[in-house]
This record gives structure tokens, C-alpha cells and sequence, in this order.
């Protein structure tokens, strides 16, 4: 019985000092009180009654945001600013025997690396100068950590917030310099419009010259074809009437029209040609031959 009472004692305490380190964690063992070792991931056992675990160590990426701290420029302005550190812990040992109370120690540490660095700017570098103060400062807070077994990976100003007259006086010139930007942007609109005028009443121009160009051109093209035409019938009737072979009685029939158009005419004096008036009297000729055979 006794020795069932003392396998379960047995058991019980083999249990209780068997350990599982976690991923990303670290376990400080300490040997009667002093520092013995650090357990990485995995599974480990301690002697029970002498080593006992002093600290247990996340070594995951972690984030502080500090609330904000007063701090004045190099012209005298003073302004609230709260920053946000980014960092790591890497050696668990000197994180857990560098320095009592680590997260304080990093604050405290921020706020007097930020009022350093912030005395040294005018208010307008440091409102344009976030990323150049962000470097500075991860560059000491990592170098002051070292020993801590910390590492600052990154630091960021997250709110700079400048006095309430400043503000004022900043929140003008942001609300003038919009209107500028928007009598800029109008004055631009119009201007394309005009030019969008201009263009439009110019094509317009154009094409109303093309037109009456192109209307000209088909008229004349007209004309040019209609004389064409006249005188292509003309040449063609002269064609067949030389091809007929036609009399001289026919000729001075044609003559004698052609002279009778003219007579028509508002003309006060007609030169008769010498052949016309022989053709006359060819033509009287006929006429009384033609008389006499109705007649007989």
C-alpha cells in the first residue's frame, strides 16, 4: 500500500515537472535561484525542489502605442505627439535580467530620444519631417535596447497635434489654398472650353468652305458637261450630215434659215454675203417650180 502511495507521489511530480514550450516563447530556468539555463520550443523536465521557472518569454513581433508627450520645437512651439514602437524580444536572459519594468523603460526612453530630436526642428520640419524623426529614433531606442535583449524594429509618430491657435491657422491656409486649387480648376475648365469653341466653330468653318467649294466644282463640272454635250450632238449632226452628202439646195436651204435668224435679230444693219444672195435667187427658183407643179 505504501508503496502504491508512493509510485502515485511518484507520478504526480514527474507530471508537474514536465514542460511544453510553446512556439515562439522561451522559459528562463533558475537553479537554486540563479540563472541554469533557457528552454527553446519543445518538451523539457525540471528537477522538482531545484529549478523552478522564472520567467516565461513571448518572442513574437509586439506593438506600444505611448500616449502623447508634450515636447517643444526649436522655434518654442509646444505640441502633443504619441508614438507607436515596434519591437522584438531576442535574447530572453537579458530581457529578463537587463532591466526591471522593460515596457516602461522603453517608454520613458522614447519620450526623451523624441524631445531631443524634435528640439532640434522647427515646427514646419517636423510636420514634413515624419519619416527622417521615425528613422533617428529607431535607430537610438534600437542601439539603447541592445543590452535589454530587445530589438526596435520600426518606430512611427502616429499624431502630432500642434497648438489650437496653430491649428486655426493651419486649417485657413488649407482652406484657401483649396480654393485656389478650385478657381484654378474652374479658370482651367473654361479655358478648354473656349478652345473646344474655337475648334468647333473653326471645323465648322471649314466644312461650310468645303461645301461651297464642292457645290461649285459639281456646277461647273455641270456646265463644263452640258457644253460638252451640246457640242458633241453639234459634231455628230455635222458628222452624218457630211456623211449624207447633201446638195447644194439643201446647204443654201440651211443657209437661207440661218440668215433668217439673224434678220430676225435687233441688229440695224446685215451684211449680206455675195454667195447668200445668188443662193436667193436659187431659192426663188425653186420656189416657182414647186408653184407651178401644185398648179398643174
Amino acid at each position: 500500500m505504501l508503496i502504491l502511495v508512493l509510485l502515485a507521489i511518484l507520478v504526480v511530480v514527474l507530471v508537474m515537472n514536465v514542460k511544453i514550450v510553446p512556439q515562439a516563447h522561451a522559459y528562463i530556468i533558475e537553479r537554486f535561484g540563479g540563472y541554469n539555463t533557457t528552454w527553446s520550443v519543445g518538451l523539457h523536465i525540471k528537477l522538482p525542489f531545484v529549478d523552478r521557472i522564472a520567467k516565461k518569454v513571448n518572442l513574437k513581433e509586439r506593438v506600444v502605442d505611448f500616449p502623447p508627450q508634450p515636447v517643444i520645437t526649436k522655434d518654442n512651439v509646444t505640441m502633443q505627439i504619441d508614438t507607436v514602437v515596434y519591437f522584438q524580444i531576442t535574447d530572453p536572459k537579458l530581457f529578463t535580467y537587463g532591466v526591471e519594468q522593460p515596457m516602461m523603460a522603453i517608454e520613458n526612453l522614447t519620450a526623451t530620444t523624441l524631445r531631443n530630436i524634435i528640439g532640434d526642428l522647427e515646427l514646419d520640419e517636423t510636420l514634413t519631417s515624419r519619416d527622417t524623426v521615425n528613422t533617428k529614433m529607431r535607430a537610438i531606442l534600437d542601439e539603447a535596447t541592445d543590452p535589454w535583449g530587445i530589438k526596435i524594429n520600426r518606430v512611427e509618430l502616429k499624431n502630432i497635434i500642434p497648438p489650437k491657435e496653430i491649428q486655426n491657422a493651419m486649417e485657413k491656409q488649407m482652406k484657401a489654398e483649396r480654393e485656389r486649387r478650385e478657381a484654378i480648376l474652374i479658370a482651367e475648365g473654361e479655358k478648354k472650353s473656349a478652345v473646344l469653341r474655337a475648334e468647333g466653330e473653326k471645323e465648322s468653318a471649314i466644312l461650310r468652305a468645303e461645301a461651297v467649294k464642292e457645290t461649285e466644282i459639281r456646277k461647273a463640272e455641270g456646265e463644263a458637261q452640258a457644253i460638252l454635250t451640246v457640242q458633241t450632238a453639234i459634231a455628230e449632226g455635222i458628222r452624218k450630215i457630211n456623211e449624207a452628202n447633201p446638195s447644194e439646195a439643201y446647204v443654201a436651204i440651211k443657209a437661207l434659215e440661218s440668215f433668217e435668224k439673224a434678220a430676225d435679230g435687233k441688229a440695224t444693219k446685215i451684211i449680206i454675203p455675195s454667195n447668200i444672195q445668188g443662193l436667193a435667187g436659187l431659192a426663188t427658183s425653186i420656189k416657182e417650180v414647186m408653184t407651178d407643179v401644185k398648179e398643174n
